[in-house]
């Protein structure tokens, strides 16, 4: 399993005919096997990151402008879109935040968690992997044929990670996968995430704005201010002794919750 390093990476948007960085030279590693966080507040640039890594920025107002992505031995960035295709969701998987946006509303459950399958493995083995998917995340199988307005919130989440993890992924990669729930209900995503990826032996990259949720659940966490990376080590570590002030604010803002 290829470790995910990031190098000098900067995404740009496009506004009024002027390029804007959205994200500054952040370079950080997922190592093989690992959990690694990305925080920071709302807009701080955590899903152009995300979606940079998978090449799905939205076009065309957004690009990468520099820096190199590097899976193993391959810059994700330099491949062409047809050898992309053959990673994304195969090895790599992502997560989107908002599942009653992500999940199409007229398909049923079970088809939307046969989808990656069927496109990386064949029809032979979809059915059997989506079941197996569902029920590592807690879903019943008889949920297999509902449609997601049928279900709630928390399960749509799930629905979300089974589609992801049917397909075998090496490195998961879970963006803001708590922000349309509450309180409860992220703790618990959090956590089933966690024990997913030791479970299956996958390498995961969290992109949250709470920093609270990344505590007990990551072995490295980056904090994320304006598009830069202001600081980043072992979990623990960024807890115990955080240096870089806006990282002191955001551990005092959540120990005040």
């Amino acid at each position: 399993m290829p470790d995910l390093r990031v190098e000098h990476l900067t995404v740009e948007v496009n506004r009024v005919g002027r390029m804007h960085p959205v994200v500054k030279d952040a370079s950080f590693e997922v190592p093989s096997g690992k959990s690694v966080a990305i925080v920071g507040e709302s807009a701080a640039g955590k899903t152009m990151i995300a979606t940079a890594i998978v090449r799905l920025l939205p076009p065309p107002n957004v690009r990468t402008t520099a820096g190199k992505i590097w899976y193993g031995d391959v810059d994700l960035l330099a491949i062409s879109e047809e050898e992309m295709q053959k990673i994304r969701g195969r090895r790599i998987a992502i997560i989107f935040q908002e599942a009653s946006a992500a999940l199409n509303p007229v398909m049923r459950v079970g088809d939307q968690v046969e989808e990656g399958v069927r496109l990386h493995h064949g029809k032979r083995s979809a059915r059997e992997r989506a079941l197996q998917a569902m029920h590592e995340v807690g879903l019943d199988a008889s949920l297999y044929k509902s449609y997601p307005h049928q279900l709630s919130g928390g399960q749509r989440q799930r629905v979300l990670i089974a589609s992801a993890i049917a397909p075998g992924p090496e490195l998961l990669i879970a963006d803001e996968p708590t922000a349309a729930l509450d309180v409860t209900m992220q703790a618990q995503i959090i956590e089933l995430i966690a024990q997913i990826q030791k479970n299956r032996g996958m390498s995961l990259l969290l992109i949250t704005h709470v920093l609270g949720l990344v505590a007990h659940w990551t072995d490295f966490a980056h904090v994320l201010r304006r598009g830069e990376i202001v600081e980043g080590g072992a979990t623990r570590e960024v807890f115990k002794n955080p240096q870089h002030p806006y990282t002191q604010t955001l551990l005092r803002d959540a120990r005040a919750l």
